[in-house]
């Protein structure tokens, strides 16, 4: 599992094709909440030996389909599968995506351990709609073990980043979720947007003018890991998706920070 062989940028093959649209209607399945079809499509995408790479995204979702779905047997050996794969490529985007898919099947303190490593190693990539998705199964996870507050700071999250980037299946399962919690969700407009926190704002301007994850560290007296996450809820709240973009920011940045 790397970027370079992710099913977005697949030059589709006779092969490809069908294990592709079984994985592209898993996810939509998936992201609707219809996780019966997102099961039937996952299982279908899954069983295609010569197309590797489509399989083990479509086991992936199988994992949380079968999950949901109340079929633990069915999502337990797509893991074993899936583990496989992660293990032997190793990266953070592998290992997350399988703590992540591991966290679906456990429970208590063990569960919550995998998500937070899922959106730890994740936040170290560059797939934000994989990191978009562990913050809204987390804060799933979270509002069902009866913790509302710590559940609406993920699914805020994972609303912001999945509507930033135009994943409105994702983003509608992550707003209905936020409601559950008795959270008002307001439409996302240019102000809303635009409500940066003074410290958002601080670390948005130096990131614009060239500096450093770790320069912005050492100057604001944060973590690597901190300013990084800073830096996503930028992205999203600006729905850009890189610091090159911030440039064009510039006459909005000056007014964005709200009152803390």
């Amino acid at each position: 599992m790397n970027p370079s062989t992710s099913p977005p940028v697949l030059a589709c093959g006779e092969g490809q094709r069908p294990a592709l649209t079984h994985w592209a209607a898993a996810v939509l399945s998936n992201g609707l909440g219809r996780y019966g079809e997102a099961l039937a499509a996952a299982e279908q995408g899954s069983e295609y030996p010569d197309e590797l790479g489509l399989a083990t995204w479509s086991m992936v979702e199988l994992i949380e389909a079968a999950a949901r779905s109340g079929c633990p047997e069915r999502a337990a050996d797509a893991l074993l599968r899936l583990s496989k794969a992660t293990g032997a490529s190793g990266t953070d985007w592998a290992l997350g995506i399988e703590a992540r898919s591991r966290a679906l099947l456990s429970d208590g303190e063990s569960a919550e351990r995998l998500y937070l490593e899922a959106i730890e190693r994740l936040g170290r990539t560059r797939v934000r709609a994989e990191l978009a998705r562990a913050h809204l199964l987390y804060g799933e996870w979270l509002r069902r073990e009866h913790r509302r507050v710590d559940a609406r700071e993920q699914l805020r999250a994972a609303y912001q980043m999945l509507a930033a980037t135009g994943i409105d299946g994702f983003a509608e399962r992550a707003k209905r979720e936020l409601l559950a919690t008795g959270e008002t969700v307001r439409k996302r407009t240019v102000d809303t947007a635009l409500e940066l926190t003074p410290q958002e704002a601080q670390i948005a301007r130096l990131a614009r003018d060239g500096h450093t994850n770790s320069e912005i560290g050492v100057q604001m007296y944060l973590s690597l890991r901190t300013v990084e996450w800073h830096l996503h809820k930028v992205f999203a709240k600006l729905r850009i998706s890189s610091r090159r973009q911030l440039r064009g920011m510039l006459p909005d940045l000056r007014h964005a920070a709200m009152p803390a």
